[in-house]
């Protein structure tokens, strides 16, 4: 029997989706095309029907398309610029979806940018692929029963995250396929560099956005039992002595131009209480070493060089947490950046005891190299609520900074020995029983600069670092499904 699909193209104009649809009109699977607008006096283009809808991630969107659909397969196009398939890759996507039974298959791809194309790999999808972001390119291939029946068990009307909503239920009983194969070109026009792309979801200007993310990714946590009570463990600060009552904690290799920086704003801070300052210095070879060695008559300074060779930033902190004259707060300081004034430190120390939580986050501030302020300046994730954080967690993409942790706890714990994701992961981990407390005072400055690690990295780096936190979430999401069946 002869597989059919139906497609569904954004609409703004002919000329905008006429090579588009005439790709589609010349394949033989294809049964019918709708155009998605939501312009009253939309031309009309032969062997095409109009479908009006809003928003195209809108849940009214997504009814509209199950409604429509009647074909075996349906075929999603999220962009407004041209599509080319390439040869038989619609039929290829079939073949697929009906060999492994997906919900939806999605596949690498090219990107024309400007006369230049350029490869385009996406990532797997996996359980803990929770971020509302996550790349599945511009063609997506439904089977249209997975797709009603995902649809139908939509219960709130979103305005921005009803294909959010949508493929998280899909993905609660048919799974997402990823074709590691090049099946189409897309033209891309959003061309900035991937240190500018990151923190769009905290943009204020798109909380409204943010909290119909939450509330899709709640929802979905409480269907597949990983959602977690605001119920806490209460820690007990007396429980144990230590000679320090916060240790700053620099991880650092080769940051000539920065070092001293970061250790001034450490040593400048005033505190009622003792502290000292742990340099881990990664076998550096540009002169940070000697750098730090400046300040060997400030007592507070610890300058360690580990043995081993196989640290990276998670192990490095290890390497110093585990030191004995580590305090009762670890706070984190990256070898780029300072704090904001000489009250951080103190300012961090104090929520542990307001907020009785086990770590906290503090908000800072991005600027240039020189520390004037850049967009998209303040970040604070506000989304960040004491009844709903720890769950909304596993949706973005981090947490923020400056990290400070209750260091028996973070002993007992461990970071992740990478040199990407570490924080999240402890983040993750730490919410599962502890309240991580929140300062929103700006207490950092985190400097953009060419060698930041995130500035500016390649397609290949960027799926790495998101399969990562995919792979993070996905251990956690698994971890509290199975504390909830405990319980």
């Amino acid at each position: 029997m002869k597989l059919t699909v139906n497609c569904f193209i954004p609409y703004m104009g002919k000329a905008q989706a006429e090579k588009t649809i005439q790709g589609l009109q010349s394949l033989q699977v294809v049964d019918k095309i709708f155009l998605l607008t939501n312009a009253p006096d939309a031309e009309p283009i032969s062997g095409c029907e109009l479908l009006p809808i809003g928003h195209l991630y809108a849940t009214d969107s997504i009814r509209a398309i199950a409604e429509h659909t009647h074909a075996d397969f349906t075929l999603l196009y999220t962009k407004y610029t041209t599509l080319e398939l390439g040869l038989f890759a619609l039929e290829r996507m079939m073949h697929i979806a009906t060999d492994t039974r997906a919900g939806m298959v999605y596949a690498d791809h090219y990107q024309r940018i400007d006369a230049d194309i350029q490869k385009a790999p996406v990532i797997d999808y996996q359980e803990g692929s929770l971020r509302d972001d996550f790349n599945f390119g511009s063609v997506l291939l439904f089977r249209s029963t997975a797709f009603r029946e995902a649809a139908s068990r939509i219960k709130t009307d979103y305005q921005y995250a009803g294909w959010y909503d949508m493929r998280l239920k899909l993905s609660q009983t048919a799974p997402l396929i990823h074709i590691n194969e090049y099946l189409y070109t897309e033209i891309e026009e959003d061309v900035r560099r991937s240190g500018e792309k990151i923190f769009d979801y905290v943009d204020p200007r798109n909380r409204g956005v943010q909290i119909e993310m939450e509330q899709a990714c709640t929802e979905h946590l409480q269907e597949v039992g990983g959602y977690l009570q605001p119920d806490f463990r209460t820690v007990d600060f007396t429980s144990t002595s230590f000679e320090y009552e916060a240790s700053v904690i620099i991880p650092v290799r080769n940051r000539i131009r920065t070092i001293r920086d970061a250790i001034h704003s450490v040593l400048n801070q005033k505190a009622d209480f003792k502290f000292n300052l742990i340099v881990i210095d990664n076998h550096s070879t540009d002169g940070t070493t000697e750098a730090i060695q400046e300040f060997a008559s400030d007592k507070r300074l610890i300058h360690l060089i580990p043995e081993r060779k196989d640290l990276g930033i998670g192990g490095c902190w290890n390497f110093g947490v585990h030191h004995p004259h580590c305090g009762k707060f670890a706070v984190q300081l990256d070898s780029d950046d300072v704090y904001s004034d000489e009250n951080s430190l103190r300012t961090l120390v104090k929520a542990f005891y307001e907020q009785n939580c086990a770590m906290v986050v503090g908000t800072y501030m991005m600027t240039d190299f020189k520390m004037d302020m850049i967009p998209p300046g303040i970040i604070d994730h506000k989304e960040w609520t004491p009844e709903n954080g720890r769950n909304n967690a596993l949706r973005i993409n981090g947490l923020g900074a400056p990290r400070a942790f209750y260091t028996p706890l973070l002993r007992d714990i461990q970071v992740p020995n990478t040199s990407y994701g570490e924080d999240y992961a402890l983040g993750l981990r730490f919410s599962r029983h502890y309240q991580i407390g929140r300062v929103y005072d700006v207490v950092y400055l985190c400097r953009r600069w060419e060698d930041n690690s995130d500035a500016s990295l390649d397609i290949a780096k960027m799926n790495e670092h998101n399969l990562y936190k995919d792979r993070i979430r996905t251990w956690e999401l698994q971890a509290r499904i199975n504390l909830n069946k405990k319980e």
